[in-house]
């Protein structure tokens, strides 16, 4: 990764996400709103592939885990069945002197502002995380509902209806991806802390004797995926332990990441207990909904809860993090700034382009359009044909292409082309009908 100070590097990388299309705040051309980002053309796929690795290695992969696809609004006795209405909520303060807002936790020395020195603080009060809105032709509180703080809840609602639908037995999970909503006090370092956000959870259901050995499984289980699947350096991970749990909970972890900012949770597995079915058996007073018989034990009871809980904006945030490079060379003249070469060295599975199409002139357009066509139809492909080869090669790094392929005159006699490698810069030659073979091996060697 590039030796750049922290701070420099992070403002770089949002540079970039903005420059070429990947990530950038929302309604920019009013000024943006904090919190909210757009995922533009470059972004989306990135996106939509780690959610997809995810999916398949959650669900399509295993017999005991099923989907779900649930409602952003539920109905709001959901939210204070699960506490959220009555104890979401962080303590924040304002600066008397520069009206900034901070959380009291996040303060770097209580009673000081961390913007301007002051300390001139006002009184910690709680503020509340949901999000508020309301269902109907009239504004009141008969009517009022919230967008949903997590994805999870509506999992512990649906249980009963997913597991007889799918004539599933105890042990077994309901996975889900979907957007959530927290009204947070200070949104920040990009990506990582936002408003609205995309959620990767599953929530696996059993009996309370095995919890902690299923708790083992899913925390060895979770980081192969940032290892094997995302192929992240061990050194940049680690296990945070939690020392303080919530009441309902008996183990928790957090596997963090080290962004340009510092360590960050991207995934937390815990063991839940039996207290969100239990709360909404409850509240809904439908017991039969919230309970499991058990045939084999022969008693009914509620099921503990082992979850993963994962941010899909949090992990394209550490592929970008993590994939962010300067090359740097110094330049034929003496006297010259050094060369300096951007690259997005994102695995092949997940880069928004996987290669790209590059006739060496404008005159062999259809020979390498037809070319292009042919390989779209496998791998996320894109075709350049504006400026020269070596500029065309630098907006390839830095949307993360890790194939360039070029289509040169010479191609017309040998029918063969010229493989660029992204992270090596090695450049070889290819017959045209090996092409889909070599690029398969590459970017889907697991399938070869």
């Amino acid at each position: 990764m590039s030796n750049a100070p922290e701070t420099d590097l992070m403002s770089k990388i949002v540079a970039l996400c903005k420059r070429r299309g990947i990530i950038f705040q929302s309604s920019d051309m009013y000024g943006g709103i904090n919190g909210f980002w757009d995922y533009g053309p470059y972004g989306v796929p990135i996106r939509r592939s780690v959610e997809r690795l995810w999916w398949k290695y959650m669900v399509e992969e295993r017999d005991n885990v099923v989907g779900l696809d649930s409602t952003i609004i539920c109905h709001p006795q959901v939210w204070h069945a699960s506490g959220h209405v009555e104890q979401f909520s962080d303590l924040m303060t304002d600066c008397m002197d520069c009206k900034r807002r901070h959380r009291v936790d996040q303060l770097p020395e209580q009673g000081v502002c961390p913007a301007c020195g002051s300390t001139k603080l006002t009184e910690p009060r709680e503020f509340n995380l949901m999000m508020k809105t309301y269902v109907g032709p009239v504004l009141d509180e008969e009517h009022a509902a919230y967008l949903r703080a997590e994805t999870c809840q509506p999992i512990f609602v649906d249980f009963n209806i997913v597991r007889v639908a799918t004539r599933q037995q105890l042990p077994f999970g309901i996975a889900q991806t979907g957007k959530a909503f927290r009204n947070e006090i200070n949104p920040r370092n990009f990506t990582f802390r936002s408003r609205e956000f995309m959620q990767m959870e599953m929530e696996f259901f059993c009996h309370e004797d095995d919890a902690m050995d299923w708790f083992d499984y899913w925390h060895e289980q979770r980081w192969k995926f940032y290892t094997d699947i995302l192929g992240i350096d061990e050194k940049k991970l680690r296990i945070y332990w939690h020392e303080k749990l919530a009441h309902y909970a008996k183990k928790a972890l957090d596997i963090e990441f080290e962004f340009p900012f510092g360590w960050g949770e991207v995934e937390g597995v815990h063991h839940r207990g039996d207290w969100d079915m239990s709360r909404h058996c409850e509240y809904s007073k439908q017991e039969k909904d919230c309970k499991y018989f058990d045939a084999e034990r022969k008693e009914s009871y509620f099921p503990t809860v082992v979850e993963t809980s994962c941010g899909l904006d949090r992990l394209c945030l550490l592929l970008i993090c993590n994939g962010y490079d300067e090359d740097t060379a110094a330049t034929a003249k003496e006297g010259q700034d050094e060369d300096v070469r951007i690259v997005l060295r994102l695995p092949a599975k997940v880069a928004p382009v996987q290669c790209a199409v590059l006739p060496l002139s404008k005159k062999l357009e259809e020979p390498a359009t037809k070319l292009f066509h042919a390989i779209r139809k496998r791998f996320r492909s894109e075709y350049d044909v504006t400026g020269s080869i070596g500029k065309r090669y630098r907006r390839q790094d830095e949307i993360g292409t890790p194939y360039c392929i070029t289509f040169d005159f010479d191609s017309l006699e040998d029918n063969a082309v010229t493989v660029r490698d992204r992270d090596s810069m090695t450049q070889e030659r290819i017959s045209l009908d090996q092409i889909t073979k070599y690029l398969n091996e590459k970017i889907n060697p697991e399938l070869c």
